[in-house]
């Protein structure tokens, strides 16, 4: 049997609103509870995978008849008990096609990520800080705290808006609604994606007492501020929180109850559960208030999951080369371990919000290093794969995968000299494809593009992303999914 075969059930990746407006009454009412129109949607199978023989007519052909009803099974109610957001950091469409090809084969699909019912796009600016005109290209600071708040901001801002007035963020207002929350990431926690559900400063790079007395004095304990992200985040008191970042946690309060005091004491003063490895972390069966869970698994960025194979001026002459693991990841756990832990531990009556982030695929990104880069959207497709195979079983979580901004890789012509920087690969197809970076000459210092960036869902509420909208609308349809006082401290 075909791929094609195989896949009698499923649903569009991408459609237009009409055309799904048009189909949301053969899934019954909105309003429905959990274990109704829900289990419609748990059923139907996406595979996305070519035909076969992608040289013969309808070979490449990835749909599987009229996908109408399959859509309409996927439309679920508006109301959801859990929320897990997946974003992939500098993970647009160019970086989920370079990933797809290199792993998966051009025909082939990325597991959990082609396999969500519903997608559309978001616009990405940020605005200037001193005109509040648009920015065109942002960074992760000002993407991220637009999710996270629903307020646009400018770059390397951390949840405060262009004036720079702290916003709420949505793991704050759950957190206040009683809900449990999450916060998973492969970076340094203290990095902009995870710090814009938990800090509130005016630059990114405040991480601990030492960088914010000198970037963002303000900001300072000393100063009458919030503190610095590391301060803050163990503040928020999040039930999970894993990642890296570790030697900020090494630093001195130098203000408040905690004065004199290391942040790795001050967590642990704070009730925290400290864990430091893979091991470790698979140990603990518990993560409240009460004792919330704080996994630090390296100084700084967790390793990538594969090696380097940086780009070069003459990338395009030179062989192709096949990506291989890198050994510095060792015994480091991997995004979808960490993924499933923070599930089991939120998982529960009172529901939950969690975001976790693939942070490195942006970072690899910058460096010009394609295997990097393509090893960390295994990753995050793993992750996704984990989410989604809880949301199927559990029938009341929404499940949103996205990346906050495009970025600078791009694939050409194999062969082809370029200005950039280049690299050829070679893939599952048995071909050659050729990455090229183009913002600078320099590995390391490739820069952000500002395309709009993919958008998917599956599970109550998943409709909202379908179609165009913006990055902050995410924040309020999670909010109202969920059923939050936005109101409520």
């Amino acid at each position: 049997m075909t791929n094609l075969g195989r896949g009698r059930a499923r649903a569009a990746l991408a459609v237009g609103a009409v055309a799904v407006l048009g189909v949301v009454g053969a899934c019954g009412s909105n309003d429905s509870g959990p274990g109704t129109s829900g289990d419609t949607a748990s059923k139907v199978q996406i595979d996305r995978r070519a035909a076969g023989d992608i040289t013969t007519h309808g070979g490449a052909k990835r749909l599987d008849g009229d996908q109408t009803q399959a859509i309409a099974e996927s439309i679920q109610r508006s109301k959801a008990k859990n929320v897990i957001l997946v974003i992939g950091d500098g993970t647009a469409n160019q970086e989920l096609t370079l990933a797809r090809n290199y792993e998966w084969g051009a025909g082939g699909k990325i597991p959990g990520i082609d396999e969500l019912p519903l997608s559309g796009d978001y616009t990405t600016y940020a605005l200037d800080k001193n005109t509040k005109k648009p920015d065109y290209t942002t960074d992760s600071a000002a993407s991220g705290s637009a999710w996270a708040t629903g307020t646009k901001t400018y770059n390397g801002a951390v949840g405060v808006d262009v004036n720079g007035k702290p916003q709420r963020s949505i793991l704050e207002i759950a957190k206040a609604n009683g809900r449990k929350t999450g916060n998973v990431t492969t970076t340094e926690l203290q990095d902009a994606t995870p710090a814009v559900q938990v800090a509130h400063v005016a630059q990114r790079k405040c991480y601990g007492p030492v960088a914010t007395k000198e970037k963002c004095s303000s900001d300072a304990l000393e100063n009458g501020g919030l503190g610095s992200i590391t301060e803050q985040l163990i503040a928020a008191r999040a039930d999970v929180t894993l990642g890296g970042g570790w030697k900020t946690f090494q630093e001195t309060a130098t203000a408040g109850e905690y004065n004199g005091k290391t942040l790795e004491v001050q967590a642990k003063e704070r009730g925290y559960r400290i864990v430091r490895s893979g091991e470790e972390l698979d140990g603990v069966t518990s993560a409240n208030q009460d004792q919330p869970l704080l996994g630090v698994f390296a100084d700084g960025n967790l390793p990538r999951l594969w090696d380097k194979a940086t780009a070069t001026k003459e990338g395009g002459k030179e062989p192709a080369v096949t990506c291989s693991p890198n050994p510095a990841f060792g015994a480091t756990p991997k995004l979808a371990s960490m993924t499933k832990k923070a599930i089991d531990l939120l998982k529960g009556d009172k529901g939950f919000f969690l975001q976790v982030e693939s942070g490195s695929v942006d970072k690899a990104n910058h460096d010009a290093d394609p295997c990097g880069q393509i090893g960390e959207t295994v990753q995050l497709s793993e992750a996704v794969t984990a989410a989604l195979e809880f949301a199927k079983q559990d029938k009341d979580t929404l499940v949103i995968v996205t990346g906050d901004h495009a970025h600078t890789s791009q694939i050409i012509e194999a062969g082809t000299v370029t200005p950039g920087l280049t690299r050829a690969l070679n893939t599952k197809d048995g071909g050659v494809l050729t990455v090229n970076y183009g913002t600078s000459l320099d590995p390391g210092e490739e820069q952000h593009t500002g395309g709009q960036v993919r958008i998917a869902a599956y599970g109550p509420g998943a409709a909202n992303v379908v179609g165009l909208t913006d990055q902050t609308d995410p924040f309020f349809y999670i909010t109202d999914v969920l059923g939050l006082d936005r109101g409520k401290k």
